[in-house]
């Protein structure tokens, strides 16, 4: 029986800083996949652009997902691990640690934004695919590194599909967060809605944890807002269920939390795999308009509906507070980093409103109504400024929906990319 796809394994050595080649270099990987039948064909590329920021390339297992499998129909398909992710020097805790200097590691650090990334994927295009432009899928921060493709490198481009992924051109990180946390607001309401008595669960979770000392397995403190930081899964189409399993097993029969729930707490609020989630999350939304100071923590202590004594305990979504970097051993390493990160002003523009009003690039991005992560709104206005721009407007699936439709979302994409839909 033939396997789902034929792999072939690049490492490449891309510099630091794309302006000054002769310095200090990475390395970067990415796994090219084809339709075993189709091996020896010469077929179109397609990059895949990881969500993220700070997450590795998805790993091929024996059955593709239904978007890999459409790809495959019709292109080589090259899954890229972003600078500092996966096999690409990653930018772990450990790595960080060795950084005597916080402002050194702050100033590498810099480098491992949309704009290093895409200078990496055209380095890569020109090796593997020197004489033709390539296509892009970008699954929500996928979505941003598009935009800054398009803004710096268009001739490197065919056609780009977007997924949940269109950002605000000119949006600051206050702009973003207070769109967004009402959406994380809504989203909890509606989780109990769904689940009742998850309202009074999470009380008593948190109540317990705001009287004792509880630790996880890795020694870390399990506070009441480490608790609340689970509300990231709420924006995935399984979410809500995910999170209600999550607390179905949380207490035992003489009220303790058990192991279960402390091991899975700890998988999903560490930042073991993707440190660079938490230490660029602002990063993105810094373009020149003055530090980003975190944005999101002065946003939430505006919000009474989310203080911890508030009725019902709300969960605070993907967004990033300083305090992860203290409570959190696997962000411990970059806490001073970040700081000064989160002080910085001068950051670079990403993303170039000309250059893409005028773009003649094919580019089919879906819009999911209902988003929590990316804001609707944001997306849409940048839609109507971005030329040979067409788009779907959804609310039948969520941040995920790339994923958790099948083939069905990629399909429609290449359709409106094409003029067929």
């Amino acid at each position: 029986m033939n396997p789902a796809h034929a792999t072939t394994d690049h490492v490449f050595t891309v510099p630091l800083d794309h302006a000054a080649p002769d310095g200090a270099t990475l390395r970067v990987f990415a796994r090219e996949l084809v339709d075993p039948a189709r091996a020896g064909e010469e077929l179109p590329w397609l990059l895949f652009l990881q969500g993220g920021p700070g997450g590795k390339s998805p790993r091929p297992t024996g059955t593709s997902p239904g978007w890999l499998a459409h790809a495959l129909k019709t292109h080589r398909v090259l899954l890229l691990d972003q600078r500092g992710t996966g096999r690409s020097t990653p930018l772990t805790a450990r790595a960080a640690a060795r950084f005597r200097d916080p402002a050194q590691l702050a100033a590498h650090l810099g480098h491992f934004r949309a704009d290093s990334i895409v200078a990496d994927a055209e380095l890569i295009r020109r090796a593997l695919s020197p004489d033709r432009p390539w296509e892009t899928l970008g699954q929500s921060y996928g979505g941003f590194l598009t935009l800054t493709y398009l803004s710096r490198a268009p001739e490197g481009l065919r056609a780009c599909y977007v997924a949940g992924g269109l950002p605000g051109l000119a949006s600051t990180a206050d702009e973003v967060y207070a769109r967004t946390f009402p959406r994380v607001r809504d989203r909890g309401h509606a989780f109990y809605a769904r689940y009742p008595d998850d309202a009074g669960r999470l009380r008593r979770i948190a109540d317990l944890l705001a009287t004792r000392d509880v630790r996880l397995p890795d020694g870390d403190r399990l506070t009441v807002r480490r608790l609340r930081a689970l509300g990231l899964v709420l924006g995935m189409g399984d979410g809500f269920e995910r999170l209600h399993w999550l607390l179905d097993e949380a207490l035992d029969d003489d009220g303790e939390l058990t192991d279960t729930f402390r091991y899975q707490v700890m998988a999903l609020t560490g930042f073991t795999d993707n440190p660079l989630y938490a230490v660029l999350q602002e990063t993105l939304y810094g373009q020149g308009a003055g530090p980003t100071a975190w944005a999101a923590d002065r946003a939430h202590a505006a919000l009474p509906a989310f203080a911890e004594d508030a009725d019902p305990l709300l969960l605070t979504g993907e967004m990033v507070y300083p305090w992860m970097f203290r409570d959190v051993r696997g962000l411990r390493p970059f806490t001073e980093a970040a700081e000064l990160l989160a002080r910085r002003a001068d950051w670079p523009p990403l993303y170039d409103p000309a250059r893409l009003a005028a773009n003649t690039v094919p580019v089919a991005a879906v819009v999911y109504h209902d988003d929590m992560y990316v804001d609707a709104g944001l997306s849409l206005d940048t839609a109507r400024t971005l030329g040979a721009a067409r788009v779907w407007v959804t609310n039948e699936w969520e941040h995920d929906g790339l994923a958790a439709s099948g083939d069905r979302v990629l399909a429609r994409l290449m359709d409106l990319a094409a003029g067929r839909a």
